[in-house]
């Protein structure tokens, strides 16, 4: 049976560590500083919204969220921005996404300063990601990364396969485990032979949206399995973009879903908030 990967537990672990650099940081007079902007009401963004919130008070962060309506128009929000970036007492700011029809994520994105783009999606930042220099990395892939070293597996020299090529996931996933000396594929929803190809993969990474899309027969036996997704099956229960029960025991180890990638995606958020203060306060 495959060993499951405890994401609740390492983010906790995280989440732990980090509170303690705030208490160091706290007492040379610097309290890292997090904006959340929630424009409109979706239901979905809200939840985020609070966890993320919570998870700020839980590590002894300044979080700050600026709800606006959904009438706000993109000037209105882009000066909210241009405020927060001048503001000494906040380091990171994020925009929940999606926006509501009518306004630009891009332009929003790209009006963030880069030392502030806690969630490391200006084009400044995905720059660094290429070239293997970066500030911040994004959270889900980063994640994803924490997970696979805590868990005590190594990334050198394995085939690694990635499902998905999103901007926020699928291609910066892919770089991280390239950083590492991983062989990457990235494939999607025009790869052919897609179940040939998993069954090669060492390490393989389900970010595609697909509820159970990742059966037993695209998975080789004692492989790593990290499962991004989020979706409700037929009876409406939560799962992921893997068919766990099928998979769990062909794999050497597997992401539950919930309790795997997505605890680590507010632990790394925490984690760029508090690397972001550090560096805009010359804190090594």
């Amino acid at each position: 049976m495959a060993l499951r990967i405890d994401g609740k537990a390492i983010a906790a672990a995280l989440r732990g560590e980090i509170a303690a650099e705030v208490e160091t940081l706290k007492a040379r007079g610097i309290t890292p500083g997090l904006a959340v902007i929630l424009v409109g009401e979706d239901p979905a963004s809200q939840t985020y919204v609070r966890n993320k919130q919570k998870a700020c008070q839980e590590v002894g962060f300044y979080a700050e969220q600026i709800d606006l309506p959904a009438t706000t128009t993109q000037e209105e929000l882009l000066a909210v921005v241009d405020r927060l970036n001048h503001r000494d007492d906040i380091h990171g700011i994020l925009c929940q996404l999606p926006l509501p029809r009518g306004l630009d994520d891009s332009a929003v994105i790209a009006a963030i300063s880069p030392d502030k783009d806690v969630d490391a999606f200006h084009a400044e930042n995905v720059g660094h990601i290429m070239i293997g220099d970066q500030r911040f990395l994004p959270c889900t892939p980063a994640g994803v990364m924490e997970l696979i070293h805590r868990s005590g597996i190594s990334v050198e020299g394995k085939h690694c396969v990635v499902i998905g090529r999103s901007n926020i996931v699928g291609k910066p996933m892919a770089m991280l485990l390239l950083q590492e000396n991983g062989t990457v594929t990235i494939c999607h929803s025009r790869t052919k032979g897609l179940a040939d190809i998993c069954r090669q993969a060492d390490i393989l990474v389900a970010a595609v949206g697909r509820a159970k899309f990742v059966t037993a027969d695209m998975v080789k036996a004692g492989a790593t399995v990290i499962d991004v997704g989020i979706n409700r099956d037929e009876n409406g229960k939560l799962c992921g973009d893997v068919d766990f029960a099928a998979v769990e025991p062909i794999a050497g180890a597997i992401t539950p879903v919930p309790g795997g990638v997505g605890p680590m995606t507010i632990a790394l958020l925490l984690k760029n908030t508090l690397t972001a203060a550090k560096q805009q306060n010359g804190v090594e």
